[in-house]
């Protein structure tokens, strides 16, 4: 009897996952593998807060594979040899696995690929994670796109001829005799100090998890999506983007979700919503097409002008990094968004921004700080949208923000945070001023509550500092 082994990866779904029908359609039995090789990514090996998500999407997968009747098998690296070695224990005749996008990671899935067919094995990837592939889109001249309104008028007119995503795998046969695998305790993905009590009251990872939340999302903000989603006290998106990294739901399944909840609901509003939702999207789309065309990017400046950008040194600016990490920083909405990031693993977007355009722009801190620092606390974070994110912001990137844009906290933080919800909750400090103080406590007659410190950087000055040194790259 034929077996094949599915490698999952960030795939960690029965639904609409390619590899794994692919599997079931062409063989009579079926070894699900996950090979834990956080070498194999390195220098973007998964962060703290990644890992804890890991961990339990794991359980979870491996809970719904066992009542399909084929657990799954935990492995550690390097993949190659795990997989040659399981090929051979449980006689499979195929490898099947779902693409991922990284540098590091198409390297080594292109060796595994090749080492595979030279054993004789067949070896095959599949497409799980994407609405469309990096390198399917390009411009009229047949470069890759660098600006997200023409990538996303050729993308998003494609999306009416995908075909509809794959039903659940709902029983499997497994192989004869199983190989022994690993607790998932000893995988480590779990921190040694319990800090993680935020992340727990937040999220639940896995497939099922994944719908509750689009489930929720639908019922109670998807009609308002476009007028609310920048307001960051409000529940106004869907915060699926945890789901999305870790493969728990594929982007096809949210849009072809999202079209039906339209069509069923024929209000304007609802269409416009859905609409808007799903050209953003388009954005992490947008982010792996990038990333792809330039693997570069999540260490050095795309626009090379920015090589020669004069950030403060190290030795300077430590302090003024470590007040922001630990949203310290006498910026109320820079504060409360540092403290959400470490409470929750995760951000509302319009205060990313914010936050990045603070460290950047204000401090002069390299963009590179702030996406290692995304990179260790986020539960969302994906190489792509971090590195898009961070240039775009820095104004380094493709379609990035322009060099004299500087996001004024203040007036930011007045416009989406009107009433001072978001603020009160995550800066507790404040939450006792009344709310034409309360977004700049320092410019109150009277003094801001202990222990909130002034800005440490006059904003007014720093943004001066910030347009000189654009300026210089502008006409450098």
């Amino acid at each position: 009897m034929t077996a094949a082994i599915v490698w999952f990866r960030r795939d960690l779904r029965l639904a609409d996952n390619p590899a794994l029908r692919h599997a079931l359609e062409r063989h009579e039995r079926v070894l699900p593998v996950y090979i834990h090789a956080p070498d194999e990514e390195a220098p973007w090996a998964p962060g703290g807060a990644a890992r804890w998500w890991l961990h339990h999407s794991l359980e979870a997968l491996s809970a719904a594979l066992a009542r399909a009747g084929a657990p799954l098998l935990l492995r550690q690296g390097p993949s190659l040899r795990q997989l040659r070695e399981l090929a051979r224990t449980v006689d499979a005749s195929a490898v099947y696995w779902n693409r991922l996008y990284e540098p590091a990671l198409i390297a080594r899935d292109q060796a595994v690929k090749q080492a595979l067919r030279e054993d004789g094995l067949t070896a095959e990837s599949f497409n799980a994670a994407l609405l469309a592939e990096p390198w399917q889109l390009k411009t009229g001249n047949g470069d890759p796109y660098r600006v997200f309104t023409p990538y996303w008028r050729n993308a998003g007119a494609r999306l009416p001829q995908r075909p509809p995503p794959l039903p659940a795998v709902r029983k499997l046969s497994p192989v004869a005799r199983a190989p022994r695998g690993l607790p998932l305790k000893e995988l480590g993905l779990l921190p040694d100090i319990r800090w993680d009590g935020g992340l727990r009251d937040t999220w639940i990872p896995g497939e099922a998890g994944a719908w509750k939340r689009l489930e929720q999302y639908c019922d109670e903000a998807a009609a308002n999506y476009k007028e609310e989603r920048d307001l960051p006290a409000l529940e106004a998106t869907s915060r699926l983007s945890p789901h999305l990294h870790f493969g728990e739901i594929s982007p096809g399944q949210i849009v072809a979700w999202l079209r039906r909840l339209a069509a069923e609901d024929a209000r304007h509003g609802m269409v416009a919503n859905v609409d808007h939702y799903i050209r953003e999207l388009g954005w992490r789309e947008f982010s792996h097409h990038l990333l792809y065309h330039y693997p570069y990017t999540p260490l050095q400046p795309l626009n090379p002008k920015f090589e020669s950008f004069p950030w403060r040194k190290p030795r300077d600016y430590a302090a003024d990094l470590r007040a922001w990490q630990r949203g310290r920083t006498g910026v109320p909405i820079v504060d409360a968004g540092m403290r959400q990031l470490w409470h929750t693993g995760w951000m509302h977007n319009r205060v990313r921004m914010i936050v990045a355009s603070f460290l950047t722009k204000n401090l002069l801190i390299p963009w590179q700080e702030g996406a290692h620092w995304f990179w260790d606390t986020l539960v969302d974070a994906d190489l792509a949208n971090n590195t898009q994110g961070w240039q775009w912001t820095a104004g380094s990137g493709a379609d990035a923000a322009p060099y004299f844009r500087v996001f004024n906290p203040v007036l930011q933080s007045g416009k989406f945070d009107k009433d001072g919800v978001y603020l009160r909750h995550w800066v507790p400090e404040l939450k006792k001023l009344p709310d034409d103080m309360l977004h700049a406590p320092w410019l109150a007659k009277i003094a801001a509550p202990a222990p909130y410190d002034e800005p440490i950087v006059d904003l007014a000055r720093s943004r001066e500092r910030a347009l000189l040194a654009y300026a210089d790259i502008k006409n450098g």
